[in-house]
């Protein structure tokens, strides 16, 4: 199935001269979920990932299920302000602002095989500051893996010399 096919594009969302892309189409279709799923887990299968960490929000629509089918336990990222007890925090910058992401501090052992999983690679401000967060915890990142990728953002260059894949590229 082509998953490329589910992903509808809405211009100017959130703000004029922005192409967002949706997923949500992808999401609802029972096939195309399934495929888009598939993709992750045929790659990372056998591959002695200890957890997959989901970016929120959609991260953790993806990254859950891969994390059960690849026999992987899953550790959400999330926006602060949202989990409680101990964690780190790792601030990253963005066109105006910043913005922080963070992450329980007892969530991986140092040395745990992580796979960072998202639905989207744009500017690669999230991906960056959660790979930070998973060193700070002493984690051997052992890939980023995103549904899409907008090349034209150069994303990639953000999250430095790590293993990315993306299944769909603009």
């Amino acid at each position: 199935m082509d998953v490329t096919s589910l992903v509808r594009s809405i211009p100017d969302f959130p703000i004029p001269g922005i192409l967002f892309r949706d997923i949500t189409p992808l999401l609802r279709d029972k096939d195309g979920f399934k495929a888009a799923i598939d993709l992750f887990v045929e790659r990372y299968s056998g591959q002695g990932i200890d957890y997959v960490v989901g970016i929120e929000a959609r991260g953790y629509i993806l990254g859950a299920p891969v994390a059960y089918a690849i026999g992987a336990g899953f550790v959400p990222v999330r926006k602060p302000g949202k989990l409680p007890g101990s964690k780190l925090t790792e601030e990253y910058a963005l066109e105006y602002g910043t913005n922080s992401l963070e992450i329980h501090d007892d969530a991986i052992g140092h040395g745990a095989r992580v796979l960072i999983v998202d639905d989207l690679l744009a500017t690669g401000g999230t991906a960056a500051a959660t790979g930070k967060l998973l060193q700070r915890l002493g984690a051997k990142i052992e890939g980023f893996a995103f549904l899409i990728e907008l090349k034209e953002l150069h994303g990639r260059d953000k999250i430095g010399d790590a293993n990315v894949l993306s299944f769909i590229q603009y």
